[in-house]
C-alpha cells in the first residue's frame, strides 16, 4: 500500500535558526554600515557646525536607534509593540526604567530627542562610539579611570540641563535583571533628582529580553511577543521639595514597580 506524506510540515528548528541568523544579520548591518554610510556625516557636520553639539548628537542618536526599531518591526512582525505616546512629551525629568535585555537603553533613547544617560565606563573606550557618546554628554558609570572626569563635569551641568527641558535616563539596577525584578536599585538616580529638584518618571519595560535574550547572538523570531512601555508613576518635585530622604524616593520607586507587578 502506498504511504503519502503530509505536505504540511511544520517549520524545522534549523529553518528557524537560519530566519533568526538573517533577521540579526540585517539589524546589526544597519547599525554598522547605517551608521558609516549615513548617519556619521551628520554626526560630522554637527560636530563641526551645530551651536550646541550635545543636543545635536542626542538627537541624532534618538534618530538611529529609532530607525534600528523599525527595522526591527518590519521585518520581526511577530513581535509587537505598545509604546505610551505620551513619554515623548516627558521633559525635565530624570527617568527611570527597570532593565531586561541589552536593547532597553537604545529603546529608551529612541523615546526622547533630549537626553542624557549613564553608561558603563568602559564603552566610552570604544572607537568612534565612545566619541558620539562623550559629545552627546553621556555620563560614565563613575568616576575611576581615564573618563572619571567627564561625570563631575556633566553633574556640574545637569541642574541647568534638567531646567532646560533635557531628560536624564537612569537604570538603577545598574545591569541587566534576567528574572525582571527590581529590588536591588543603586541611589545615584535618586540623589540626582533630589540635587537638582526634578521630577522622577518612573517606566517600565517588558518582554525585550524575548526578542534579544540574555546570553543569545541571534534575534529570535519565534514567538508570538508583546514588548511594552509604559509609564507606571511620578513623583513630582512637589514632593521632592519637602525633602525626603533619598533612601525614600528609591522606595517609593521600587513601590511603582510593585504595584503592577503581576
Amino acid at each position: 500500500m502506498a504511504t503519502h506524506q503530509p505536505t504540511n510540515l511544520p517549520p524545522t528548528r534549523s529553518r528557524f535558526r537560519f530566519i533568526d541568523l538573517i533577521v540579526t544579520l540585517t539589524l546589526w548591518l544597519y547599525f554598522i554600515f547605517g551608521f558609516l554610510f549615513f548617519f556619521s556625516f551628520f554626526y560630522l557636520f554637527s560636530y563641526l557646525f551645530a551651536r550646541d553639539r550635545q543636543l545635536a548628537f542626542q538627537r541624532l542618536n534618538q534618530l538611529f536607534y529609532r530607525g534600528f526599531f523599525r527595522l526591527a518591526k518590519t521585518i520581526i512582525p511577530q513581535h509587537s509593540w505598545q509604546i505610551d505616546k505620551n513619554l515623548g512629551k516627558t521633559r525635565s525629568s530624570v527617568i527611570v526604567c527597570n532593565h531586561v535585555s541589552y536593547l532597553d537603553p537604545l529603546i529608551i533613547i529612541s523615546l526622547f530627542a533630549c537626553h542624557k544617560t549613564i553608561v558603563k565606563t568602559k564603552f566610552f573606550h570604544t572607537p568612534i562610539f565612545g566619541w558620539i557618546m562623550k559629545t552627546a554628554g553621556y555620563l560614565p558609570s563613575t568616576t575611576d579611570g581615564t573618563f572619571g572626569y567627564l561625570m563631575i563635569e556633566q553633574m556640574e551641568q545637569m541642574e541647568a540641563y534638567l531646567k532646560e527641558g533635557g531628560n536624564l535616563i537612569v537604570f538603577p539596577q545598574g545591569t541587566r535583571n534576567r528574572d525582571g525584578g527590581v529590588s536591588s536599585f543603586n541611589t545615584g538616580a535618586f540623589k540626582i533628582a533630589k540635587l537638582c529638584q526634578a521630577p522622577i518618571k518612573v517606566l517600565r519595560i517588558q518582554n525585550s529580553d524575548k526578542l534579544f535574550t540574555p546570553g543569545k547572538f541571534l534575534f529570535n523570531t519565534r514567538i508570538r511577543n508583546r514588548i511594552s512601555v509604559v509609564s507606571i508613576g511620578t513623583i513630582t518635585p512637589d514632593y521632592i521639595n519637602n525633602s525626603p530622604s533619598v533612601s525614600e524616593l528609591k522606595e517609593l520607586v521600587q513601590r511603582c514597580f510593585a504595584a503592577v507587578e503581576p
